[in-house]
């Protein structure tokens, strides 16, 4: 299946937010399940993550990889009293990703206006 992109929420007259988050900003459906769980699971470490999600360890990496990326999830190192470390992953909270949303859907509006108006089809000819 291909990625959701911007393009597949025009006609859609009733998207869901997970819909939105995954065409908005380019990332797959996973990941925006991985970033919802995250919102209710704060603090959450990767294996955490992939017992929730019932997800390889592997794919949950790869996933909050790309949320990172794209600024709705945050890492933090979290030191182990045995010695060592893990990392532990926050969504960004929902006003802030509503914020980014917006933000990204008037960047992609102001484009296709701007397509729109720079259209003339008697321009290549003399």
């Amino acid at each position: 299946m291909a990625d959701p992109e911007i393009e597949d929420l025009v006609g859609d007259v009733s998207p869901s937010f997970e819909h939105v988050l995954s065409c908005v900003f380019g990332v797959r459906d996973h990941e925006s399940r991985t970033y919802l769980v995250l919102l209710d699971h704060p603090g959450s470490t990767v294996a955490e993550l992939a017992a929730t999600l019932d997800r390889d360890r592997s794919n949950v990496n790869r996933s909050l990889s790309t949320l990172r990326e794209k600024g709705l999830v945050e890492r933090r190192r979290r030191l182990l009293d045995s010695g060592g470390y893990v990392y532990q992953y926050t969504a960004i909270p929902i006003p802030e990703a509503k914020t980014r949303l917006h933000d990204a859907l008037d960047e992609w509006v102001e484009a296709v206006h701007a397509a729109i108006d720079g259209f003339d089809p008697d321009a290549g000819s003399e």
